[in-house]
């Protein structure tokens, strides 16, 4: 890579989210395992895999790997706005098309970071069939690229909603725990489809050999998020941001834990690089388990500085939203942890982070 190819930073309108690419690249152990290999990231404009494409590139500014990245991508102008003048320095590659049809990718691929999938809970009520064989479709598609390629690795990105609603007894959740979920309830399309898409990736494994890892990731965040995302970290945020309360349409005792972008990222590179395939894992930040009026609260006082307040407002009928049922679901990172990653980021943090990053 040429000076002038090295002074082209992977998101410079952002320096917030740029010092946690160049972080990511200093910090991750395995880059040499990269050098000269082909990474392929499905869903790249999506906030988990821009930022999964941003760390490989700034991994070859900082260290010389010669990485090949390619980002897949159904809408071209959508990227072009993601990575700008990143798409000029010759290292990162716009692979368009639809995941669930054959990618036009040529030559060999090495990883995969398969992130391409529905993130709206009210697309998953209103689409439900869409969300399934987008997930499903997908998934398998990708899968058989992996399998056609004869990958190292791959990554698929799952979900903490794999597990439904646990037993309220289960203080944490490890991979072999499970809870209840009603595939009579069209909510259920993105659990569900997450279920079946990760016992695909499993049967690929052990029918084909295909080196895939499902990785469980917990609600993330941080910055890079657009500002009019709709999920409820966001919304807090937002309200906070313009001097609005925060008006809740449950009681908020739903408890989570949840995950700041950078440990995402950080994550699925030590998964691609020491993961067990065929084994699933939790990414979570143990810390952070909070109930939502809590995380509510939290902004209020934090980002809104205390000039706002959390509401409750609950309708007769609060189906229309996508809400999943109250739950407790604390995620056990241990597995994960075994392989030497660790969270950095609490919850107060992440909050200001993508704040400042919108300031």
């Amino acid at each position: 890579m040429t000076g002038e190819q090295k002074a082209i930073l992977e998101s410079p309108d952002n320096a917030i989210l740029q010092e946690d690419i160049d972080w990511i690249a200093e910090a991750f152990p395995f880059a040499g395992d990269f050098s000269g290999k082909t990474v392929l990231v499905t869903g790249s404009t999506g906030l988990i895999g821009s930022q999964v494409v941003k760390a490989f590139a700034a991994i070859n500014r900082k260290k010389d790997t010669g990485i090949r990245i390619l980002a897949q991508a159904r809408n071209e102008e959508k990227a072009q706005k993601v990575f700008g003048t990143l798409l000029k320095r010759g290292d990162v590659e716009l692979v368009t098309g639809d995941v669930q049809e054959q990618l036009p990718v040529d030559g060999g691929v090495d990883f995969i970071v398969h992130g391409a999938a529905p993130t709206g809970s009210r697309f998953f009520v209103e689409k439900p069939v869409e969300t399934i064989h987008a997930i499903l479709g997908g998934t398998e598609s990708i899968l058989g690229l992996a399998k056609d390629k004869q990958v190292s690795a791959m990554v698929f990105l799952s979900s903490l909603e794999v597990y439904g609603t646990p037993h309220p007894q289960q203080e944490w959740m490890g991979e072999a725990d499970f809870g209840s979920l009603d595939p009579a309830k069209v909510r259920s399309s993105y659990s569900e489809g997450k279920r079946m898409a990760e016992c695909l990736c499993v049967s690929y494994a052990k029918e084909y050999g295909v080196p895939v890892i499902p990785a469980r990731l917990s609600q993330t965040f941080g910055p890079g998020v657009d500002y009019a995302d709709n999920r409820v970290f966001m919304d807090f945020a937002r309200c906070a941001l313009e001097g609005r309360d925060v008006v809740l349409h449950t009681e908020g005792r739903t408890v989570r834990t949840y995950l700041y972008t950078k440990d995402a990222v950080m994550a699925i590179l030590y998964l691609l690089a020491r993961g067990e395939a065929g084994q699933p894992y939790n990414v979570t930040n143990r810390d952070t388990a909070v109930s939502i009026r809590e995380m509510a609260e939290l902004v209020c006082d934090t980002v809104g500085e205390g000039k706002v307040q959390v509401k409750i407002d609950i309708p007769e009928d609060v189906s229309g939203f996508g809400y999943n049922p109250e739950m407790v679901i604390r995620l056990d990172p241990s597995r994960l942890e075994a392989l030497g990653w660790q969270a950095t980021t609490g919850l107060s943090e992440m909050f200001a982070r993508m704040v400042a990053a919108f300031r």
